[in-house]
């Protein structure tokens, strides 16, 4: 009896031991093709990443040359006359003017502390000294120079 019931057993385990196996074997294929798959996943999403970065290169050069294009033209074109004449007047006159609008402030306020450093009863020579520092004559002298040398320029260009 003890033979039949072995014999029944080890026929019943050798009929399932193959199922039992493929069983396994599906489970480690599914878990490999699941790790497979989020390797692929990543891979995309690394791949796009760098997709990104690159078309946001591409679009910053794009950005810079194109700004650097405009400015060149809008330097060309400031330069240029437009044969309106109320327009090139107040386009020739704007720097000018601008310029010495604030020469004149300059002068007044450096004048009006001048004024009240002699009110205070400070002499003419320190009052002279403390209102002209060498920040003033750094500032005058950029301004000078930007003036004589535009006009050396233009008399070069004509």
């Amino acid at each position: 009896m003890i033979e039949t019931l072995l014999g029944g057993l080890l026929g019943g385990a050798f009929r399932l031991a193959p199922e039992i196996l493929k069983w396994f074997d599906r489970q480690g294929e599914r878990s490999h093709e699941l790790a497979m798959q989020d390797k692929a996943l990543e891979f995309e999403k690394l791949r796009g990443a760098q997709r990104m970065a690159e078309i946001g290169a591409s679009a910053d050069t794009a950005w810079n040359t194109g700004a650097i294009e405009a400015l060149k033209e809008a330097v060309a074109a400031q330069g240029s006359i437009s044969r309106v004449g109320w327009a090139d007047a107040l386009s020739a006159s704007v720097r000018p003017v601008i310029t010495y609008w604030f020469m004149g402030l300059y002068c007044a306020a450096k004048t009006a502390g001048f004024i009240g450093a002699l009110t205070a009863g400070v002499s003419w020579g320190e009052a002279i000294l403390h209102a002209w520092t060498q920040a003033d004559q750094a500032l005058w002298a950029g301004v000078l120079n930007f003036w004589f040398l535009g006009r050396v320029f233009d008399r070069v260009r004509s």
